[in-house]
């Protein structure tokens, strides 16, 4: 007997013909009129026509964004009230466009109006507050350029900017340009503490002598590690350009003595022994299947018995699509010429290819930001 799951059979049929007789009766205009009189559907007409409104205009909600980002408006208008004329001027935009604007930026949740004036609201101030966003943001120029002609991205037919942005993930050679490295390792690193905070309420690190963080940068995810795990030893291992950079945070955090940090390729170089827990943060998103494979491997014959690979980054939804990683990462990625979003499924399965075993999927509490999967090594504990 057959099923919905399986494809076949009457269970799927059903579906498929409810589905179906839906859509047509939505999609008719003279049900969508009276729909949106009756009083038991009215209420979900209005909400489901701004959902569809907000998908029509959300190229110019993010512009918008972008705008007030670049022009510091966030910052502006933190401390206290700025009246128009006082924008315009320091943004040099003429006064009745900078009303637009800033009409635009209080609609969509940025500001509130105070007396004839705008201050930041709750949701500029947390937005100002996350590490990393406002840059992520200022760098999305690049990316809306390459969005511009979104088939041409889904066909590979151009050459996209975002591959030129961060030319690291094509290997080694690729990112010796020290400028390169450096705005690479700053738009990683101040965007990393959210990711370390989630990663660090999903998981222990108890039994672990010396964690290794594989193409972690200048070291922001093993700094936020070693403040919550003191006795723990630590080793950074990235390309060579953003080795000094990661000395120079750990001797200012005092961690030096507990940090070695080795320059290298995890494509082209073995990598350095000794450690039982390896952690891949924000990387095998960044690369394609047969990368992320290798590199498993790679960490697999690394590890001891019982060691551990921990992976952290947005994540696809997989039977459950979401937005952060099935529509925005999985654009991005598409856009930088390799790589991919990945649901934690997807992930674990590969973990299971490169011969982990007892695979987790700790739950975050801002899957958002990222997600977890969890591998060990098989043998001792």
């Amino acid at each position: 007997m057959t099923d919905a799951v399986s494809g076949t059979g009457p269970a799927r049929h059903s579906g498929v013909n409810w589905r179906r007789w839906r859509n047509r009766k939505i999609a008719d205009r003279g049900f969508q009129s009276w729909a949106s009189r009756f009083f038991l559907t009215r209420g979900h007409v209005r909400r489901e026509g701004e959902r569809m409104f907000d998908l029509v205009s959300g190229f110019v909600y993010s512009q918008v964004l972008w705008t007030v980002v670049e022009l510091d408006l966030l910052d502006a208008t933190c401390d206290e009230a700025q009246s128009l004329a006082a924008l315009a001027h320091r943004a040099a935009i003429p006064v009745d466009r900078m009303e637009a604007l800033m009409q635009a930026g209080t609609a969509l949740g940025l500001f509130d109006r105070v007396g004839p004036g705008y201050q930041l609201s709750a949701l500029g101030a947390a937005l100002m507050g996350a590490p990393g966003v406002v840059d992520m943001i200022r760098h999305h120029d690049v990316f809306y350029r390459d969005m511009q002609d979104p088939l041409a991205v889904l066909r590979g037919e151009k050459e996209t900017e975002l591959a030129r942005f961060w030319p690291y993930v094509f290997g080694a050679g690729a990112a010796e340009n020290p400028e390169t490295a450096q705005r690479y390792s700053k738009l990683m690193a101040d965007s990393q503490a959210l990711v370390a905070e989630e990663t660090l309420r999903a998981i222990r690190f108890d039994g672990v002598t010396r964690l290794m963080d594989v193409g972690g940068g200048t070291g922001a995810f093993l700094a936020s590690v070693g403040a919550a795990c003191p006795d723990l030893k630590m080793t950074l291992f990235d390309l060579p350009a953003v080795v000094p950079a990661a000395e120079e945070r750990f001797r200012a955090l005092g961690m030096a003595g507990r940090v070695t940090v080795r320059g290298g390729s995890f494509r082209d170089d073995p990598l350095p022994e000794g450690a039982d827990a390896v952690s891949l943060v924000r990387v095998c998103y960044d690369h394609a299947d047969e990368t992320v494979r290798a590199l498993m491997r790679k960490i697999h014959d690394a590890l001891p018995p019982g060691g551990r690979l921990i992976v952290s980054e947005p994540m696809a939804g997989g039977a459950h699509p979401n937005r952060s990683g099935d529509a925005y990462f999985a654009f991005y990625c598409m856009a930088m010429g390799t790589g991919r979003a990945r649901s934690p499924e997807r992930l674990a399965e590969m973990m299971k290819e490169a011969g982990f075993q007892g695979v987790e999927m700790p739950r975050t509490r801002r899957s958002y930001i990222t997600s977890v999967v969890v591998g060990r090594k098989p043998g001792a504990t």
